[in-house]
């Protein structure tokens, strides 16, 4: 009997240390996978692109493209922001990237002291190079590298000349904007008065209004209730184009009125294709997110340093809802 026991005991000792030893060998053997670099290339930067505006048409092209060019240049890069043009949840993604100590930041550029303090400060202090895509500010303000992006100046002259192209030189024209009127807006705005001052028989009107659809919708009705002989709409801030159109169509039809915008707001293309927007400007995203991560990264290589303080214009043209149908 002792000796059954003690065979039993020898057997059990046996079994657990071929265990124990067939689990110890997995441990110390096993191959985790690891994420690969960008085509075998070992990743040395990284990178992130911050909006205001996540999943929109125009900011989903210019990530894609971002985030391809990185890939190519052997760079990690991440696509952060907010929705619906959250300010502060978009600072505070901004704050987040400069305390993670990223190597770069490229960033919609938001004309705002909190947005200065973050980048002219924050950024600074830890050596991280910005670069504002898409929406400038004031480079005196900035310590931004560059910017990557539309001629807005030019953008709002484009805008007027179709205007007066389409509705000849006479009439009244709302002008539809922030009441921040961003720094980017403003040079729109710029550019429209240029062209259109040359014309004494056209009258513009500036109404102001924020992102909040119901107060876009109380600036429309408010505009056609004191100016009923207007002729045409440029929505300068293209969020504010649906509520806006959707306001007007409610009171009458869209069709007598000439009806402008910009291509980087989430209805604009719809509402072009639907012929509710007789014309937008057609910018360039996918060069802006990829034109942005190339110099960020000469930047960081010293491969091109400076940058240009004035900026690398992406094209932009005219595009008419007749081109979309």
């Amino acid at each position: 009997m002792r000796k059954t026991g003690i065979l039993v005991f020898c057997l059990t000792c046996i079994v657990l240390g071929y265990f124990t030893f067939t689990l110890s060998e997995k441990a110390f053997t096993s191959k985790w996978d690891l994420p690969a670099a960008s085509d075998g290339q070992e990743v040395k930067y990284r990178l992130v692109l911050i909006t205001q505006e996540l999943e929109t048409p125009f900011w989903d092209k210019a990530g894609i493209a971002a985030q391809e060019q990185a890939r190519k240049d052997g760079a990690s890069l991440e696509v952060w922001g907010s929705y619906g043009k959250n300010q502060e949840e978009f600072l505070k993604k901004l704050e987040v990237a400069i305390q993670s100590k990223v190597d770069g930041i490229i960033v919609q550029g938001l004309d705002t002291q909190e947005f200065t303090d973050l980048a002219k400060i924050k950024a600074a202090f830890y050596g991280i190079p910005i670069i504002t895509v898409a929406n400038d500010v004031p480079k005196s303000e900035s310590l931004r590298k560059t910017y990557v992006g539309s001629d807005q100046y030019l953008a709002g002259q484009l805008i007027a000349e179709q205007l007066l192209d389409d509705m000849g030189h006479k009439g009244k024209v709302i002008l539809m904007g922030d009441k921040h009127k961003e720094f980017y807006q403003q040079q729109r705005l710029d550019g429209i008065h240029e062209v259109l001052k040359e014309y004494p028989n056209i009258q513009t009107v500036y109404a102001e209004t924020t992102d909040v659809r119901e107060e876009i919708i109380a600036a429309t009705q408010n505009m056609l209730n004191q100016n009923p002989d207007t002729d045409s709409f440029i929505a300068i801030k293209a969020n504010i184009a649906g509520a806006m159109v959707q306001e007007i169509g409610r009171r009458s039809q869209v069709e007598p009125y000439y009806i402008y915008s910009f291509d980087d707001g989430p209805d604009s293309i719809s509402l072009l294709t639907q012929g509710k927007l007789d014309g937008i400007i057609e910018q360039s995203p996918e060069k802006m997110g990829s034109l942005s991560v190339e110099l960020i990264l000469k930047w960081l290589r010293d491969e091109e340093v400076p940058l240009k303080s004035d900026g690398y214009l992406t094209d932009i043209r005219i595009l008419k809802a007749m081109e979309k149908q």
